[in-house]
């Protein structure tokens, strides 16, 4: 935590941040440009906030992309707002709310999270229904394989379709599915009004990643949720739930507890 105090401490890193939380994943040129910082001063501020974690670097080809990472923000609400009256953070407040409220222009989302387990424990956490319907709410079907279909069982209801299926399984490394469909039992179950659900269901299949890197006791887990059409509604709605459903993991994880009054549904 104290490496975040460090990071936001300084002028131009939050400058930094403000600059993609209007534009997300942009290039090192493109922040530079946009600042009118220097590159080698731009690269010293964004090793700062990637070694902070509030930056989370994603390679596109030979393109750098950098993205705003919400997790550290909310460490510290979950660490100090309880304790003190919101006057007295309404400005680190303001700063969550920035750093989660990414544009509707984006067209993907990205977070990044350290969780004190195993690799194989998070995989079980990821797949294993015992785990996904403490946290999620969800709990999956599949044998995940690549090609394998995929149904999600959520407040009751089963949903299945043939695009719903495993991209990429590599156990305890790496794993992709694509997004599921959204179908008008999932809209009544969620009490989806007929224009959002419309609007949902014209959109193109997103899809999931989750990526595993094991750090010493710790274990990275990097999200990146993708495939969104500019201005999707689908986007706006998973942008809030995903911070919260992964804190709900990572505590179920850590402690085999699970948040309270966590809705695991939000980001489905």
């Amino acid at each position: 935590m104290d490496e975040v105090f460090k990071a936001l401490a300084d002028a131009s890193r939050r400058r930094l941040l403000d600059s993609l939380n209007a534009r997300n994943g942009q290039t090192l040129r493109e922040l530079c440009a946009g600042l009118d910082m220097t590159r080698q001063s731009v690269s010293k501020h964004l090793a700062v906030l990637e070694s902070a974690n509030l930056v989370t670097p994603v390679w596109r080809g030979r393109e750098k992309l950098h993205h705003l990472n919400a997790a550290p923000i909310n460490a510290i609400t979950e660490r100090w707002i309880s304790q003190y009256h919101r006057e007295r953070v309404h400005a680190l407040a303001d700063l969550k709310r920035a750093l989660e409220e990414s544009p509707m222009s984006d067209l993907e989302f990205v977070y990044t999270n350290y969780i004190r387990t195993t690799p194989e424990r998070l995989w079980q956490g990821l797949t294993d229904p015992a785990f996904t319907r403490r946290y999620w709410g969800v709990t999956f079907e599949s044998d995940w394989t690549v090609g394998s279909a995929m149904a999600w069982s959520v407040n009751g209801i089963t949903i299945t379709d043939p695009g719903q299926v495993v991209l990429e399984s590599d156990p305890y490394r790496r794993l992709s599915f694509t997004w599921h469909a959204i179908t008008p039992e999932f809209a009544k179950a969620y009490e989806m009004g007929d224009e959002l659900l419309a609007r949902m269901a014209a959109e193109p299949r997103s899809k999931v990643t989750f990526e595993i890197e094991p750090r010493g006791e710790m274990v990275k887990l990097t999200v990146t949720h993708d495939g969104f059409e500019p201005g999707s509604a689908i986007r706006e709605g998973v942008q809030h739930g995903w911070p919260e459903l992964l804190s709900g993991l990572k505590t179920l994880l850590e402690t085999g507890d699970t948040l309270t009054g966590t809705e695991a549904d939000q980001a489905g």
